[in-house]
């Protein structure tokens, strides 16, 4: 009876459903953010280095960020059309799916391996490296990119546990390999004085025993559904859905390579280092307070598409309300504290005192109007739960490519010089969010509404 309850998302209340999955998820994303975030913070304070090594990590943003969009193509679309096919009983069809997806990030894992490496340095100057900070961000990509097979399974296969109603062996995913990192960060860094290498070398084997982990619990006994080694061969169809499905979190991801690597150059044209050292530290801080949103929309994304598979339509409404709500409040919120201390975001990452001044005044113009971005988190998630993938790319490719890029670009030659590059992402905010919302509202909230009065 327990194990239903834990585990067959049509009964109980939905928002507590949602809550239950997300609060171990949360941690385990908070975790998982630990991976990046503190080796950014230790880089920040390694001394003699001012703001080159954050501006180093800056630059492989967009080598790494591509290698998140391709766990997310295949880890994205796998699971909601796994969480669709267990709430209609179709076991068979679900475990085929979990070992199509294990395989498809394990080929695309080889490839980006070969790719990054072979590209490093044409790639890193193209997005704005000096002579000065190629250094850095070299040193650590060259180690990096060897735990590119253990990170893409690791975090791909995680939501797979999470959708059969193991939020907490999910969360210990990421914990263990978290808790590792935190050990071996100094030690390498400064213990063995690796500096920004023992870094990458701290991070590549906390993701090995991430990756053990995963594997280990989805080939077990305790998995309701595992990977077998009959259903590690792909199939054209199935893989086609899955990569369908999974193309709006590959967009959203390879957006944000795009959008990282267009920013970089234009800060460099128009600010140099230093403000491409800022970015970094804005971008981890938006890592930060995006987490408690994203993981409420993330784990509302087994419980819609367990419902939706039910026809408990009115239950997937309920959801879809209750992100929403709590979505908007919690920005809200986030906002406030970054109007009120940006100071203490920042000194969490650096000491550097230019850093500090010319980067508070760019964190207020980079999440003003931060709640708008709740909407966007909403309809995405809905679209994607679902199964709209035509919708969830269509709203993933607008926000970031048809306005970031764009304004990233033109607002700095109308005369908002590096602040035009900070101002993008709030327009996009706006305007991008408010669409998606309003287009899922009607194309398929409302639809919803009228499947549950059958």
């Amino acid at each position: 009876m327990l194990l239903m309850q834990s585990t067959d998302f049509s009964k109980g209340r939905v928002w507590r459903n949602i809550v239950a999955q997300s609060i171990p998820l949360v941690l385990a994303q908070l975790v998982q953010l630990l991976y990046n975030v503190v080796d950014r913070i230790y880089i920040g304070h390694l001394p003699g280095t001012d703001s080159l090594a954050l501006t180093g990590i800056g630059l492989a943003f967009p080598l790494t960020t591509l290698i998140a969009a391709f766990t997310f193509l295949f880890g994205t679309g796998g699971t909601p059309l796994f969480s669709i096919a267990r709430g209609a009983r179709e076991e068979e069809r679900a475990e085929k799916i979990l070992g199509n997806t294990c395989s498809l990030l394990f080929c695309a894992s080889i490839l980006l391996l070969l790719f990054c490496s072979i590209f490093c340095r044409p790639i890193l100057y193209l997005f704005g490296a000096s002579d000065d900070s190629y250094q850095y961000a070299e040193a650590y990509l060259r180690i990096y990119l060897l735990g590119t097979t253990f990170s893409m399974l690791s975090t791909g296969l995680n939501g797979f546990i999470n959708a059969q109603g193991f939020p907490r062996t999910g969360m210990m995913t990421t914990l263990l390999g978290a808790v590792l990192n935190l050990i071996l960060d100094p030690v390498f860094m400064f213990g063995m004085n690796m500096g920004i290498e023992g870094a990458a070398l701290a991070t590549v084997l906390s993701q090995s025993v991430s990756c053990i982990w995963v594997l280990k619990f989805l080939t077990g006994k305790k998995a309701l559904l595992r990977i077998k080694k009959v259903h590690l061969k792909i199939e054209r169809k199935l893989a086609g859905e899955i990569t369908a499905l999974g193309m709006p979190g590959f967009i959203m991801q390879g957006t944000n390579c795009l959008v990282q690597a267009v920013c970089n150059a234009t800060l460099k044209s128009y600010g140099g280092d230093l403000y491409i050292g800022i970015m970094t530290v804005i971008n981890s801080a938006r890592e930060i307070l995006s987490l408690p949103v994203s993981g409420i929309t993330n784990a509302a994304q087994p419980v819609l598409g367990y419902n939706y598979g039910a026809e408990e339509y009115e239950r997937v409404r309920q959801g879809i309300r209750f992100m929403g709500i709590t979505g908007i409040i919690y920005t809200l919120l986030a906002w406030l504290l970054v109007v009120l201390s940006p100071h203490l975001l920042l000194s969490v990452f650096t000491e550097d005192t230019a850093m500090m001044e010319t980067g508070a005044e760019a964190l207020r113009l980079y999440f003003f109007g931060y709640f708008f971005m709740a909407f966007q988190f909403t309809g995405q998630s809905a679209f994607t739960a679902l199964g709209y993938s035509r919708q969830a790319i269509f709203f993933s490719l607008l926000r970031k490519a048809v306005i970031v890029v764009p304004l990233t670009i033109l607002l700095p030659k109308l005369g908002a010089g590096v602040n035009g590059v900070f101002l993008a992402e709030p327009v996009s905010n706006a305007a991008g969010g408010l669409a998606c919302f309003i287009t899922m509202y009607f194309v398929l909230y409302r639809k919803l509404k009228k499947a549950s009065l059958k």
